[in-house]
C-alpha cells in the first residue's frame, strides 16, 4: 500500500512563496494520477492541482497562475510551488492519487500565510 509523506509547508507573510514535497513509496508512481489536497481550518478538504501521468497539469480556480505542480517519477516525488501566498492559502496540505483508490492520507504539512 502506498505510503505518501509531504513536507516543505510553514509561516510565509502574504505574497511569499513555498515548495511543498510528497514523496510516495510505491513502484506505481509512474502510472498515477497525482493532486495535491489543502483542508483550511474547520473546512472540508478541497482538491488544489493535478499532475497527469505525462506531465499534463490541471489546477482549481483559487490556485491558478499562483501554483505550479510538478513531478520527478525517477524520484516517486510530486512538488507543487505556491507563488503570492494568501492567507487564504492557509491550510494542512496533502497528497494523494486523483483517481481510484486512495492511498492512506499521509500526515500533510501546514501552510500558514499571516503577516
Amino acid at each position: 500500500q502506498m505510503q505518501l509523506v509531504e513536507s516543505g509547508g510553514g509561516l510565509v507573510q502574504p505574497g511569499g512563496s513555498l515548495r511543498l514535497s510528497c514523496v510516495a513509496s510505491t513502484t506505481s508512481f509512474t502510472g498515477y494520477v497525482m493532486s495535491w489536497y489543502r483542508q483550511p481550518p474547520g473546512k472540508q478538504r478541497e482538491l488544489v492541482a493535478t499532475v497527469y501521468s505525462g506531465g499534463a497539469t490541471d489546477y482549481a480556480d483559487s490556485v491558478k497562475g499562483r501554483a505550479t505542480i510538478s513531478r520527478d517519477n525517477a524520484k516517486n516525488t510530486m512538488y507543487l510551488q505556491m507563488n503570492s501566498l494568501k492567507p487564504e492559502d492557509t491550510a494542512r496540505y496533502y497528497c494523494n492519487r486523483r483517481y481510484g483508490p486512495l492511498a492512506p492520507w499521509g500526515p500533510g504539512t501546514q501552510v500558514s500565510v499571516s503577516s
